[in-house]
């Protein structure tokens, strides 16, 4: 037993970071399993280089995954590590700037070596001579290679594959420094290497030895524990985006009666619902992997077509190859969930990094008058709900719904209140099965464009049904009969109507609620997509030092909540953080004639919440200087 004292904490952010080939995700993925076993709330940040295999040990092929858990409800991964661990001297320099002073760094002193250095830019190594403590940063150096190498001494394995451990000797002391138990990450290598026993025994010795040198050292005078965090009873697990995405397209596809078929070609960072989706076909769920995104999205329609719920998954790029086929969906009228989860752009881009820019690619993206249903979820458990949502509307109005996530939100994790069954909406879905009108002579016929008087969809009839035989493609559709139309007052007709479907949609979402706890609030903080979590956090941070700001966030972007316009008139100033250069503001000004204020980023990262509270606080200064001038 330790006879290090024990501290409690209420929060801890850690970022392991290393080369793209030391396991830096598998080991933060671990840890936070680990963590979210013991009740605390965790928000985690995946950050990786594009490349398959960087140069090793150089700037840009360093990988880090930074975890925040804490013993109260969190919103973001943390804006800075309270503790570093550095694989490389190349983990080390890209991550310093981040570090605040205080922090701690955990460095593999084994791969400091004048070769490595050199490919940083050090001329002589931070772990001796003494800047890292100048800057206020408490260092331990440890040759976590080496101790891997020894720990393993008895194994028939070259020294390579031993130093490959090296990251459960690492995530070993980290359990023991934050007091996590290490049964999980036992279990689920025994599962990964079940076939490998040697490597499964030589990982869990390596994870063993790191935890026993945190019990045996006097390297540390303070070990560390975070309390569980008060939430409601039920069942919990950890999700990432991604993960989520793919549970509620299979919970609705249940929920709705169909059959789910997935047409995706694999693309970062959405395919990891291909994959997730892939393994559930004793669920009902079909998924097919297509040559290109043009193919992939037609699979996805020719379902819909079939009477089957149709999806396909892509980022950007992909989105772009999709449209004609989006815009095709959206002149048969057919349901169609295209998830988006965006990237850095354009083009390739940063395929790995974060980016909320395909809104005006989503909402306008296509040739003529297409108009789609636009819906962004907000944090990664949220993309369960966002794709039943995304589903209720497409099955419901027949219209292509583009559901929006990003990569902040694909690959990061938070807890997951598992929902009981029985309270997830009712989405029944039914298909035409008779004729619905009377032709001139009294006999029986089926009109495919005579629209339901509330929602104004047009009947989703199952190809072969007897009866029901009727014309579909991309050639303009007569209203009600759907014959072949060239006439000009017809075109303008269908048009309207099938706008005026998407707008009918704002009927059946709710209001825009908005966080304005006093109510007397003079600024609005506005939101969509992924900024959810660093909104919370920042206009948490300004309220406590006394200021008074209301936030708000979109779900619905297309149409918007029908109360949207009368929010955005309430507040003196409106002020709407965006991962790009403004698209949302842009809409909002042109719709509502309101000025609302951008602050805009495109760095791959995700907002700070230390960012967003000192854009609120400038805001803030500023509308009081207007009032004040104004009363002058």
């Amino acid at each position: 037993m330790s006879s290090t004292p024990l501290t409690q904490l209420d929060r801890v952010v850690i970022r392991f970071a290393g080369d793209s080939g030391d396991g830096m995700q598998l080991t933060g993925d671990r840890f936070t399993s680990d963590t979210a076993s013991l009740g605390n709330d965790l928000s985690t940040l995946p950050n990786f280089p594009a490349e398959i295999r960087a140069p090793q040990g150089t700037l840009p092929g360093v990988s880090s995954f930074q975890l925040h858990f804490a013993n109260h409800d969190i919103a973001t991964p943390g804006d800075a590590p309270d503790v570093l661990v550095a694989m490389n001297p190349a983990a080390l320099k890209a991550n310093l700037a981040d570090l605040p002073r205080g922090a701690t760094v955990i460095a593999n002193a084994d791969e400091f070596t004048k070769r490595n250095l050199a490919k940083v830019g050090y001329a002589v190594s931070p772990l001796e001579d003494g800047s890292l403590a100048q800057a206020g940063y408490h260092v331990h150096a440890l040759p976590l290679t080496s101790m891997t190498v020894e720990a393993l001494a008895e194994f028939d394995l070259t020294r390579k594959e031993k130093e490959r451990a090296k990251n459960m000797l690492a995530l070993g002391l980290l359990s023991w420094l934050y007091s996590r138990d290490t049964a999980g990450t036992e279990a689920f290598l025994r599962a990964k290497f079940a076939k490998a026993p040697q490597i499964l025994e030589a990982n869990l010795v390596a994870l063993r030895a790191g935890h026993a040198y945190g019990e045996t050292t006097e390297g540390f005078a303070v070990r560390y524990e975070v309390a569980p965090a008060p939430m409601p009873a039920g069942t919990y697990r950890t999700i990432t985006g991604n993960q989520a995405m793919a549970l509620g397209l299979v919970a609705a596809a249940e929920r709705s009666g169909l059959p789910l078929v997935l047409g995706s070609y694999p693309i970062t960072p959405a395919s990891d619902i291909l994959h997730q989706l892939s393994a559930l076909k004793g669920q009902g769920v079909t998924t097919l992997q297509a040559e290109d995104e043009i193919a992939a999205v037609g699979m996805a329609l020719g379902a819909s077509f079939g009477g089957a719920l149709g999806v396909t998954t892509t980022s950007g790029p992909g989105l772009a190859l999709k449209s004609e086929t989006i815009g095709l969906a959206v002149s048969t009228e057919l349901p169609l969930v295209v998830i988006d989860i965006q990237r850095g752009g354009p083009s390739t881009g940063l395929p790995t990094k974060t980016e909320q820019a395909d809104l005006l690619q989503a909402m306008y993206g296509r040739n003529g008058e297409s108009p789609v249903a636009v819906v962004a979820a907000q944090s990664p458990s949220d993309c369960f709900t966002s794709a039943m949502e995304a589903v209720r509307i497409a099955t419901t109005y027949r219209t292509p719904v583009i559901l929006l996530s990003d990569g902040y939100l694909g690959n990061g994790s938070e807890p997951w209140a598992v929902p009981s069954v029985r309270d997830l909406p009712d989405l029944t879905v039914e298909h035409a099965t008779e004729p619905n009108a009377t032709d001139e002579k009294g006999e029986p016929v089926f009109h495919p464009f005579l629209r339901d008087e509330l929602t104004l969809a047009r009947p989703w009839a199952v190809p072969g049904t007897p009866g029901l035989e009727h014309r579909i493609g991309g050639i303009e559709k007569a209203d009600v009969t759907g014959h072949i139309s060239y006439d000009p007052t017809n075109h303008d007709t269908m048009v309207r109507l099938r706008q005026a479907k998407i707008d009918r949609i704002a009927d059946s979402i709710p209001d825009l609620t908005v966080d304005d706890p006093d109510g007397d609030a003079r600024l609005l903080v506005l939101g969509w997509g992924s900024t959810y979590g660093p909104i919370a956090a920042a206009t948490r941070l300004a309220r406590t030092s006394g200021a008074k700001v209301a936030r708000a966030h979109l779900r619905h972007l297309h149409p918007f909540p029908s109360n949207l316009g009368e929010v955005l008139r309430r507040y003196e100033r409106v002020v709407l953080p965006e991962m790009n250069l403004g698209q949302l503001a842009l809409l909002l000004r042109g719709r509502y004639l309101v000025d609302v204020r951008s602050h805009t980023a495109v760095r791959g990262l995700p907002f700070t919440a230390a960012e967003l509270a000192e854009v609120i606080h400038s805001h803030l200064l500023e509308v009081s200087d207007t009032t004040m001038g104004a009363r002058a």
